[in-house]
């Protein structure tokens, strides 16, 4: 890529927004599907009004669910960094997406610099995801805690 075009930022974006896109439409999708099955088991008969071991590992269930899925949209964006040049290797593309999607960034890691925005769209990306994820675990709280 010639080194002028390479430092627009144009690119990043033609890159970054589809990928925040695709990273939302995955994340709704799967917090759907869980919402489906915590409500199933958090059906009519396992359903208490009293804090329950059901409603325990419903709850650890659901975290480590959407842990795995964050870790999963960290690795869609580390495959579109390796695919860019932007990282050397796999394990660093890796610990620099989930730096970024955490918004932590605390690793000595850096992008090439004509990809280097990219790393700003990826952290506005998990601040969207992580927002969805707060909410639906709002949401999975209310089902599994006791109604007083």
């Amino acid at each position: 890529m010639d080194p002028g075009i390479s430092n627009n930022w144009a690119f990043d974006w033609l890159w970054g927004l589809p990928l925040i896109v695709l990273s939302v439409i995955i994340h709704a999708h799967v917090l759907s599907l869980l919402d489906k099955k915590i409500t199933s088991t958090l059906g009519s008969s396992l359903r208490l009004w009293e804090f329950s071991s059901a409603s325990i590992f419903v709850l650890g269930g659901t975290v480590l669910s959407v842990t795995i899925l964050h870790g999963f949209e960290g690795a869609i964006w580390a495959v579109a960094y390796r695919l860019l040049g932007a990282m050397p290797d796999d394990k660093s593309a890796m610990l620099y997406s989930l730096n970024a999607i955490t918004t932590y960034g605390h690793e000595n890691l850096h992008l090439e610099p004509a990809w280097q925005m990219m790393g700003a769209l990826e952290a506005l990306n998990g601040c969207i995801m992580f927002g969805l994820t707060t909410a639906f675990l709002f949401t999975v709280m209310q089902k599994a805690w006791p109604r007083t």
